[in-house]
């Protein structure tokens, strides 16, 4: 009969939740969660009552010799020894010295980077970012000079044909050396006086204008902007190169000085010579 008792369909238990009023509360509390919080609540007053018996019966004149040795802070709470042990001076000059090495190689890396940047950048004579290098709007890419002789590419000026500060010539708009301008104004003179002069340009010519001077106005615009981000990284770069030098100089001061081989100057400015011992 219990086999078939427990094969009828009952009705599925539902708990009663917490009434829509009263939904800012969370979520209905059970039996079995006040008597959680009952139990713990019993723990701390029972925890309570014999720390104020202690403090009731507590002896004013109390004195214990460990009171001689244990101190507090300055909010009373009591200080304690964390058991840190002590590094003997070897130990302590070999940490040095590999934060020394590990100091060394990150100024490495630091002054490549730097290196990087710079070759990106033409600066001027004060020191101040002027324009962006050749061909330094993002893409990498080569462009091939052909000379006659070797002597012609021993005297080969890159920025003399190319250029300061402005894009690389392509095929389809070619760039010649400034000793040829002279030559090609010439031919230029002699091709408009052979051809008729057009009186007005065309409007498909207007428009081709225009499209031009947009794109340049835009290549200006994106080149403007790489090089101030460019600028800013370079500056950033020479910050940490300078706080890894001044890192290192000090380390290299704390070693001398613990070598008892060197001087230096105290916090207040004073310089001052370790004595060492006479032989």
């Amino acid at each position: 009969m219990s086999s078939m008792r427990n094969a009828v369909q009952r009705r599925n238990h539902k708990e009663r939740a917490q009434p829509e009023e009263r939904q800012k509360w969370g979520l209905l509390e059970k039996r079995k969660d006040y008597k959680l919080r009952a139990a713990d609540h019993r723990q701390k007053k029972a925890k309570l009552k014999i720390l104020s018996e202690k403090a009731r019966d507590r002896n004013p004149d109390e004195f214990s010799f460990k009171m001689m040795s244990s101190s507090v802070d300055s909010k009373g709470r009591k200080v304690t020894d964390r058991g840190n042990e002590a590094l003997s001076m070897d130990v302590v000059k070999l940490l040095k010295t590999q934060d020394s090495a590990y100091i060394r190689t990150m100024l490495q890396q630091v002054r490549r980077e730097r290196q990087k940047f710079e070759e990106r950048l033409i600066l001027e004579e004060q020191g101040e970012v002027r324009a962006l290098k050749d061909d330094e709007d993002g893409r990498q890419g080569k462009h091939r000079v052909f000379v006659e002789n070797k002597e012609e590419q021993e005297e080969f000026d890159a920025d003399a044909w190319f250029g300061e500060g402005k894009s690389m010539p392509t095929a389809s708009q070619p760039r010649f050396p400034l000793e040829w301008e002279g030559d090609e104004e010439e031919d230029d003179d002699e091709e408009e006086e052979q051809r008729p002069q057009k009186k007005t340009l065309s409007a498909k010519k207007l428009k081709e204008q225009e499209e031009a001077a947009k794109k340049m106005k835009k290549f200006e615009k994106t080149r403007s902007r790489a090089q101030s981000r460019t600028a800013f990284r370079l500056q950033m770069v020479k910050k940490k190169e300078r706080e890894l030098v001044a890192a290192e100089e000090e380390l290299e001061k704390q070693r001398a000085k613990m070598n008892s081989s060197v001087g230096g100057v105290n916090k207040n400015g004073v310089k001052f010579k370790i004595r060492e011992r006479k032989r």
